[in-house]
Formats: structure tokens, sequence, C-alpha cells
């Protein structure tokens, strides 16, 4: 049996959407996003106090990347992930933790806008340069479905893979902040990925997650 613990618009998505991907059975535990995550019994799953985390054959695991990679390899049947020996082994890893890269800028213009209450405290400038860092990420993914490969319809020449999962839903996190216009390339891929069930199923569906509008927009000074 698995158990992940999530809550909605965060890493733990990836996992979910992997989890949907994959199609094996598991239990799903919603968590609010807020200090409860510090509870010693949470801690003793994520001792970061984080999400995800999973219960899976009587063994915790944290850190989502490494989720991820752990998944792949216990239902290698599924082929989402590139195991030791594949031609796009190295490919896929690289591509699975630039997710982390866009994530990072993610979460620090998550903070300026939704976690700080205090507009003293908020950054205009932080804000532009998190959200102008986001585009750079946007370029680099821009870059690796432009190049001329057949059939570049994903991040890798074999195709679908959790490395698209991982990218894809960092993406779907950094549109709250800037906009795919200028990557039509990387849109016309996202596109893709969002008409997948099990992108759409690991969407939160009751008003649970943590952003209350569809963009924020930096500020002006």
């Amino acid at each position: 049996m698995i158990t992940l613990h999530h809550c909605p618009q965060t890493r733990s998505m990836r996992v979910l959407w992997l989890l949907n991907e994959i199609g094996v059975e598991f239990t799903l535990v919603r968590h609010l996003f807020d200090k409860s995550l510090r509870s010693p019994e949470h801690l003793s799953r994520s001792p970061a106090g984080r999400v995800p985390a999973i219960e899976m054959d009587g063994e915790t695991y944290f850190e989502s990347g490494a989720i991820m990679e752990i998944l792949c390899e216990r239902f290698p049947e599924r082929g989402l992930g590139r195991l030791a020996g594949d031609l796009d082994r190295p490919d896929w890893l690289v591509w699975l933790h630039f997710a982390e890269t866009i994530s990072q800028h993610c979460a620090a213009l998550t903070q300026q806008h939704v976690a700080i209450y205090d507009d003293a405290m908020r950054s205009p400038i932080v804000m532009k340069l998190e959200a102008a860092r986001l585009k750079k990420c946007y370029a680099a993914i821009e870059g690796r479905l432009s190049t001329p490969v057949e059939n570049r319809d994903y991040l890798l020449t074999s195709g679908f893979s959790a490395a698209d999962i991982a990218v894809g839903q960092a993406v779907y996190l950094g549109q709250f902040f800037a906009k795919l216009d200028d990557f039509p390339e990387t849109a016309k891929w996202y596109e893709r990925l969002c008409e997948r069930p099990a992108f759409q199923a690991s969407l939160p569906d009751d008003g649970s997650g943590i952003y209350t509008q569809d963009f924020y927009p930096a500020w002006e000074v």
C-alpha cells in the first residue's frame, strides 16, 4: 500500500500526477499548507516539515525528486523512468531535477505574493528578478523543445517520461507569475501535458490550493 501526503499546488502535485500515470492504487492524505506540517507526527515523515512524503512498503520517503526516481524504479513497466544503461538516462536525470530550479523561483515568488501579508515587507525588485529568472528557465525548455529532432513532442527523444511530469508541474506553478507567451514550443508542450487525464486528476478540485488568483503581476516600485 502506498500513502501520499499532499498539499494542493505544491511539489507533492508532481508525485500525485506520477502516481496517477502509473495507475497504482494509493491513499491520498491531504494536509493544509500551514504550521500543522511542523507537527511531530508529520516531522517524523518529513524532517523539514514539507510535502510530499510517501509511505510505501513500511518505509517513508521525502523529497519529490527522489520519490519520483524511487517510483519509476519500483514500477519500471510503466516506462516513465529511464533506468541505468538507457541512452536517455542522463538527460532524464537532468530534466527531472531541473524542475527544482524552476520551483525555487516559484517558491520565492509565492513568498512575495502570497505568504507575506504586510505590503511593506514585499519587494517589487525581488518579484521582477525572480519572474525574469523564471522566464530564463522557460527559455531553457524552449531551447530543448526547439532542437531539430524528429517527433520532439516531449523533453526526451524517447518520449513522455517523469521528466515531463516534474518540469510540467513546475511550469504549472510558474504560470501564476510568468506566462508562456514568448515561448511557443513550450506552450504547445505544456498544452499536451494538460490534456493528460493524470495531470487533470492532480489539480485541486475544491478551491483548496495556495493561489487565490490566476496571475500575480510584479509590483511597480
